[in-house]
């Protein structure tokens, strides 16, 4: 069954043979998580578990080898309050794709960028191209990422990779990140379709919804549970976040995105000092 596209969504959905598939349908401007595209993409989650399907992929049309470049820049508050509080758009995106109570499957043909990065790692799995990339890159903005995500991290990669992915900020290819564990297969670009219904949608489709679906959840409380921090830390954290975000950097980053430079950081590692609060 093809369901038709929503008028002026930036997402397409079909549903063919219990499976969902959510087409990010935005190439012009790169698939960027715009705060549109994320009320989008969770509306079309939502679509996909109300119409009792087994699983849903995530697709995307590529524009210049983008899957998605992540984070719009241009949407970055510059008012000193946090991009990437509980609430805005694109964490609660990420909060969907973790809890709904399906198989959420990133079909990947491209380069992954930002944010984009933590929207496949929401996934269940994720099934790539040979000429896949994938780089984290709020360093290179200036941002400071929020603890709920370098814990994503953490728990998918290890520490060590994640900070070689946020530290440098420079693409790993897809055979790295299927050995690090980011990605579940690799797969020829001509490919990669077949794969992913052979190798994922069968399976999925002949086996038990209800108990996948009560497994996911235990995955979801079980990959939190360990991840226990004491409330003093969680106050350094967001101490050290606020810095950067209420600083010049951050700005700094974000006018040189915009105006098509390199952007001139010129904050000190010392700015963070804590004794300082």
């Amino acid at each position: 069954m093809i369901m038709e596209q929503e008028k002026n969504s930036l997402v397409s959905v079909s549903i063919k043979d219990r499976v969902c598939f959510i087409e990010m349908q935005n190439p012009k401007r790169l698939n960027c998580l715009s705060e549109e595209m994320c009320r989008d993409l969770v509306r079309a989650l939502d679509e996909g578990y109300r119409r009792e399907c087994v699983a849903i992929v995530i697709k995307a049309q590529c524009s210049h080898g983008v899957w998605s470049a992540g984070h719009d820049i241009r949407e970055l508050p510059q008012d000193g309050s946090d991009p990437l509080a509980y609430d805005v758009p694109m964490e609660r995106m990420l909060h969907k794709i973790q809890e709904v109570a399906i198989p959420v499957i990133a079909c990947v043909d491209g380069t992954v960028w930002g944010g984009a990065c933590d929207l496949c790692l929401s996934c269940d799995m994720i099934i790539a191209s040979d000429n896949a990339t994938f780089a984290i890159t709020p360093a290179k903005i200036g941002i400071p990422y929020n603890a709920s995500g370098l814990l994503h991290f953490i728990n998918q990669l290890g520490l060590n990779k994640a900070r070689e992915m946020f530290f440098l900020a420079t693409p790993i290819e897809a055979n790295d990140a299927l050995n690090v564990g980011l990605i579940n297969r690799v797969a020829p670009r001509e490919e990669l379709d077949a794969v992913l219904e052979e190798h994922f949608l069968v399976p999925l489709r002949r086996n038990s919804v209800l108990s996948i679906s009560a497994i996911k959840r235990q995955f979801r409380i079980l990959s939190k549970s360990s991840a226990v921090i004491p409330s003093e830390s969680f106050e350094r954290i967001n101490a050290y976040r606020t810095r950067v975000y209420q600083g010049a950097d951050y700005l700094e980053g974000i006018h040189a995105f915009l105006e098509k430079r390199d952007p001139q950081f010129t904050g000190k590692a010392s700015d963070l000092d804590t004794t300082k609060y």
